[in-house]
């Protein structure tokens, strides 16, 4: 079986990096769009966080062949970037107005209706979550569900916000300074995985380093603005009635928030997993972590992982035959507290 896994990782790997990037002219500004996949399957939508992009926030999620498998064999991708984010991102001209997280959310929608899609799934990380999150929140029709990972719904802790006022003076007089990847970098990741004068940076946080001097300082302290003036939503969170899976990492500045958000969704209709020794970058540090929840929580909706690799637990589902006790944590394989999941070395683990 396993020549059969690698076969499938060389496909996983070729459909994901031989996708057809869009630029789309919204009213806000123009958006870059990664597809990747048939667009006649059921689309999922990513958002990233600050300073990075589909290749930095989500490339270990998609490389992870079983997860890979999972996503590319049910959804057409649509890796969508913030303004100024993309690969190879001209500077934006400072005269611009800086967008708010309601212009974000916006041009998702415009983002939808150019390539005429319907009710999409929906990823994102950290402001990336909190963008569609509020998107879900004001077009509830055209969401299905939400995979959140390391989510933010509050207005800016005092923490938080003296931390990204640090952010935005160094973005301001130097760009994307050591002391600004620095603070980026405690943002995403572990502290065993930044390391220390004794113990190297792992590989993962060396190759986040490398994409972080790509971005225009200026784009990336537009996004940073628009995050940091964002408004309090739990309120609205009542009112989704979306599927919602909610990871965060145990070491993740934002684990409390995460743990917020979740008491205020519908129990029906959510769960929580935390990721032990991880920050909030799950789909980068930890990405089988989610294999299994994701696998349970795409059941609800008739969907599977192929047979290809071993080991796979199949769905028995299809969508005619959907029970509605699915949209219950429970059905996911779920608790509906924080389950404490620890990957060993061996993925066999499970």
């Amino acid at each position: 079986m396993a020549e059969s896994s690698d076969s499938v990782s060389v496909d996983m790997e070729t459909i994901y990096l031989g996708g057809k990037e869009h630029n789309v002219r919204t009213g806000r500004g123009s958006v870059s769009v990664i597809v990747y996949g048939d667009p006649d399957k059921p689309a999922l939508l990513t958002y990233p966080d600050i300073a990075l992009n589909h290749m930095s926030c989500f490339q270990g999620l998609f490389f992870c062949p079983e997860a890979a498998s999972l996503l590319l064999h049910n959804f057409c991708i649509y890796h969508i970037s913030p303004p100024g984010h993309e690969l190879g991102a001209a500077a934006i001209c400072p005269d611009d107005p800086v967008p708010c997280v309601d212009d974000l959310a916006d041009q998702i929608l415009e983002v939808l209706n150019y390539f005429k899609l319907g009710a999409v799934m929906c990823m994102g990380a950290m402001a990336g979550a909190y963008v569609l999150t509020l998107f879900a929140i004001k077009h509830r029709d055209r969401v299905l569900g939400l995979i959140l990972v390391s989510p933010l719904c509050k207005a800016p802790s005092w923490t938080e916000w003296l931390c990204n006022k640090v952010m935005s003076n160094l973005l301001y007089f130097y760009g994307m300074s050591h002391m600004l990847k620095e603070c980026l970098l405690y943002r995403y990741f572990c502290k065993e995985l930044r390391g220390n004068a004794e113990v190297p940076e792992s590989d993962i946080v060396q190759a986040c380093r490398r994409l972080l001097e790509e971005r225009q300082s200026g784009n990336v302290l537009r996004y940073l603005q628009a995050i940091d003036r964002r408004p309090d939503i739990t309120d609205g969170l009542k009112r989704l009635r979306c599927r919602t899976l909610i990871f965060v990492g145990d070491s993740s500045p934002f684990h409390s928030e995460a743990v917020h958000m979740t008491a205020k969704l519908d129990r029906r209709y959510s769960a929580l997993v935390e990721v032990q020794a991880c920050g909030s970058m799950v789909t980068e540090e930890q990405p089988h972590a989610m294999l299994i929840p994701m696998e349970y929580f795409l059941m609800g909706y008739g969907l599977y992982r192929p047979s290809q690799l071993s080991g796979s637990p199949r769905s028995p589902l299809s969508p005619s035959c959907i029970a509605p006790e699915l949209l219950s944590p429970e059905s996911m394989g779920l608790k509906l507290k924080p389950i404490k999941t620890r990957v060993s070395a061996h993925k066999s683990d499970r």
